[in-house]
């Protein structure tokens, strides 16, 4: 089900409530963008520590903006039935007063998403808004202070056009006449109310239908009696209130402490923080705690089918929609006893039709794999489960060791833990390249160098020497093969005690420390014993 702007305040309050009452929730997200253009030698790589990785991702969050977000709210109506409420929610940041966001489009994530039929429009005019905390302060002080301004060129275009036809309206109009100023979007229906309220003190305003603001001509004390009730329909926490739009959402997902699940869902998470509860911080740790805070249950797919994909010999997925197939398959012996999982009558977009990357279906297929994974590994463990079917905390109990971890593509750890340390990862062995007669090198022309070959990611440890790292053995023994007697780049296997640049240093150290001491007592032995 889509929800765009224009319903969804009348649909929040049976959105809180699914929330309120659901065993877990899907979630996915599309973007403007996914990453940004690196400068030279910061692209992503198997070198990357976890707090580099987040530094990375966090340029490219600020830069791009979410245009849809799913969200698939699995309801258990018993102990083998998921009812899943599937919904796509269109976005927009707020523009209201000064609060007007930058965001960037980047081109191949816009065919990408063009591709498969995401609707541009729905996300230019019906996009939901949302603020974060920083956001909504400004707005609020903004608001409450008086000094609110309307920052929006289209905006104030089509406020002077209202402003001009009211004020020749008003000069020959008697009390109790009105009129109707159409066609306003958003939150024009709010500012025109604003400023006609403020400009002129013998009229009242208050919205009339879809886009409409009726003005009446008033007595000015019948006006004040107005706007110190709850007649008024422009007040301030009304105004805070449109202003937050889906964030109201997202606030109740973080009361609701819910299991989230998704799919790879590092960015995910970071567009979360950033968007509807507070800019990304510095601080990689900080950020993990305060993503633990808001989300306590964190499930990544990804994280947990690549683990036992191998061990379950099922064949190579290459995307959710692969993973969600084989596991409906009878590849996985444990199909006919999973857990039926249905789609809400208002949902049932996705019972026949597949409709890979658009949110609110991806969001469903992380629910389901979950489900069907889980119930997997619950019937590998040498215990029995009721004959109608496990509860939803017996699963969270056999992916205990899964929860909370997030797949990390490419980088020194495999994943993310938001509730302790991070693991280091399994490499294969680490390469040094010893260069010889190139002045000035660098990683990009050592990475240029082999890139013919093989590819390898590059991280500079001496003037020259540089080390490698990939993730294909044949890539490790086709480049020590080539490069074994190259009479300019040679390239071994990296051993810390003969290469590591402090080991080295703490030998000379050691070595100049002792030649000293051995030349001191030589000397001090022949003072001591004179010819």
């Amino acid at each position: 089900m889509e929800v765009g702007a224009g319903h969804f305040e009348r649909s929040l309050p049976r959105l809180q409530r699914l929330v309120q009452g659901a065993a877990f929730l899907g979630l996915d997200m599309e973007y403007t963008g996914l990453h940004s253009a690196f400068p030279e030698g910061k692209q992503l790589s198997l070198f990357d520590s976890p707090a580099e990785r987040y530094l990375k991702a966090r340029r490219s969050v600020q830069q791009f903006t979410v245009c849809q977000l799913g969200l698939s709210i699995f309801s258990s109506e018993k102990s083998n039935k998921y009812v899943a409420h599937s919904y796509n929610f269109f976005l927009f940041p707020t523009m209201f007063g000064t609060l007007d966001s930058e965001f960037s489009f980047q081109a191949s994530s816009i065919q990408f998403l063009t591709h498969y039929g995401f609707d541009y429009n729905k996300f230019l005019k019906d996009g939901i808004p949302y603020v974060n905390e920083v956001q909504e302060k400004k707005l609020q002080q903004e608001l409450f202070a008086g000094n609110w301004k309307v920052h929006s060129t289209l905006d104030k275009d089509r406020l002077k056009v209202v402003i001009d036809e009211v004020t020749r309206w008003v000069s020959s109009a008697e009390e109790g006449e009105s009129m109707v100023v159409s066609d306003l979007t958003g939150f024009q229906i709010f500012e025109v109310q604003l400023i006609l309220r403020r400009a002129l003190p013998d009229i009242w305003t208050k919205p009339s239908g879809d886009n409409e603001v009726i003005v009446e001509k008033m007595n000015p004390r019948h006006r004040w009696h107005l706007e110190n009730t709850s007649c008024d329909f422009c007040r301030k926490e009304l105004i805070l209130l449109s202003a937050r739009g889906f964030t109201s959402l997202f606030q109740t997902l973080v009361k609701a402490k819910k299991p989230l699940v998704g799919h790879n869902m590092l960015m995910d998470l970071l567009h979360l923080h950033d968007k509807f509860y507070r800019p990304l911080p510095e601080s990689y740790e900080e950020f993990k705690t305060n993503i633990h805070s808001l989300f306590p249950v964190i499930i990544d797919t990804k994280n947990v089918t690549k683990t036992i994909w191998k061990e379950l010999k099922f064949p190579r997925a290459c995307n959710l929609l692969e993973t969600y197939e084989i596991l409906c398959s009878d590849l996985n012996p444990t199909n006919p006893t999973c857990p039926v999982i249905s789609h809400a009558s208002d949902c049932s977009k996705y019972a026949e039709e597949k409709y890979p990357h658009e949110a609110a279906y991806d969001a469903f297929l992380c629910g389901s794999v979950l489900l069907k994974v889980a119930h997997l590994l619950l019937c590998r463990m040498p215990c029995d489960t009721k004959k109608n079917g496990p509860s939803f905390s017996q699963y969270l109990n056999v992916l205990a060791k899964y929860l909370n971890q997030v797949n990390l593509i490419r980088a020194a750890v495999s994943k993310i833990n938001f509730s302790g340390a991070d693991v280091p990862s399994r490499h294969l062995p680490l390469l040094i390249a010893s260069v010889r007669g190139w002045p000035g090198v660098n990683e990009e022309q050592i990475y240029q160098e082999l890139k013919g070959l093989c590819r390898f990611d590059v991280r500079q440890l001496t003037k020259n020497q540089f080390l490698l790292l990939s993730n294909n053995f044949k890539n490790v023994r086709v480049v020590l093969e080539d490069y074994k007697d190259y009479p300019n780049l040679r390239i071994s296997f990296y051993h810390y005690w003969r290469h590591s640049p402090q080991v080295n240093c703490l030998l000379q150290i050691c070595g100049i420390v002792a030649s000293w001491s051995l030349l001191a007592f030589v000397l001090g032995g022949s003072l001591c014993h004179p010819v």
